[in-house]
């Protein structure tokens, strides 16, 4: 068995909160596991101004350690304020240098996470995603051209990152992930790719992105290039319990309650029934509304698990005309 971390982002507000819900769950789900939780939070710095991102809550961070989490501290060099998301990538380079897993901090573990035995020296990511990059516009170049200028400016061959199994010019049919889930065997390696590609093509997207956002999509554009780059591709059978049975990656609480599992919303009830979660949780208000004052009960009734809007927003929207959406 190999013997792996846990990775995530904590900090000061929303992400402090849903980080003592994973690490409870993971305690809670897999008591029996190896390995180190570890939660990077950037320290104040220049790229932050005068907003202070670290967890400084005294009530959290004993739970926190409590819990068997191990805060690691780092400085924002590339991204800070201005792109929060860059501080997954940012971390990597300040964990030990061993197999890892990166989750975000919106994900509880569901199973015994110390079962899952994938081959870290192929990285890969989470494939619960929908195509929300590119976006192509009408006179604009398609997805071929815009995936391969970007293979290309680093060297890597475009053609065998392909799905052929999907038609040319369907999203799908190339190397898209959601980077709520990655992992690999060297942070490392992983981090350096990571932050080389994520800052170059920020400072200078090309003319085949000139119609495109990359905010807040840039780690998920670089993302499949560094899994490429070191070998790796679309995930195997061996990572099914990931967004599956092993973990959920339930992103808003409202989403959450409208649309994941049974056995996922029990896990969260559970877990934030404990009365040292619920202490710290209650102070935060979306968790104190949809977990503690019922309104995420009231969310899950107003849908049909097996016959959900195929669209997120109508989901959305709906919630929003009940009037219970929160975050």
């Amino acid at each position: 068995m190999t013997v792996f971390n846990i990775l995530c982002i904590g900090q000061a507000g929303r992400l402090q909160y849903e980080a003592v819900l994973l690490a409870a769950s993971l305690r809670a789900r897999s008591p029996g596991f190896p390995g180190r939780l570890l939660i990077a939070t950037p320290r104040p710095g220049p790229l932050w101004g005068a907003e202070n991102p670290q967890i400084t809550d005294p009530a959290t961070l004993d739970l926190l350690a409590d819990l068997g989490a191990e805060i690691i501290p780092f400085d924002s060099r590339a991204f800070g304020a201005r792109y929060p998301h860059g501080n997954k990538i940012e971390a990597l380079a300040h964990i030990p240098d061993a197999p890892f897993l990166f989750l975000d901090t919106d994900t509880i573990i569901t199973g015994d996470i110390a079962t899952l035995a994938p081959d870290f020296t192929r990285p890969t990511a989470s494939m619960k995603r929908e195509g929300t990059w590119p976006q192509i516009e009408l006179y604009g170049p398609g997805y071929t051209e815009i995936w391969r200028s970007l293979y290309h400016r680093f060297g890597l061959d475009f053609e065998t990152s392909l799905d052929r199994s999907q038609p040319d010019d369907y999203w799908q049919r190339y190397l898209y992930f959601n980077a709520g889930w990655f992992l690999h065997d060297s942070p490392r390696r992983f981090g350096a790719l990571f932050l080389k590609y994520a800052t170059e093509i920020a400072a200078d997207p090309g003319p085949a992105l000139v119609c495109q956002s990359l905010d807040p999509w840039l780690d998920q554009v670089a993302l499949p290039l560094v899994i490429h780059a070191l070998g790796g591709g679309r995930p195997g059978p061996d990572l099914a319990g990931l967004d599956g049975a092993l973990t959920c990656h339930w992103r808003i609480l409202p989403l959450f309650f409208a649309r994941e599992s049974d056995h996922a919303v029990a896990v969260m009830e559970q877990i934030a029934a404990d009365p040292r979660v619920e202490r710290v949780l209650r102070a935060y208000a979306p968790f104190r509304k949809m977990l503690y004052k019922g309104q995420g009960r009231e969310v899950r009734a107003l849908f049909d698990r097996a016959d959900l809007p195929r669209k997120e927003q109508a989901i959305r929207n709906a919630i929003k005309r009940a009037g219970l959406w929160t975050r």
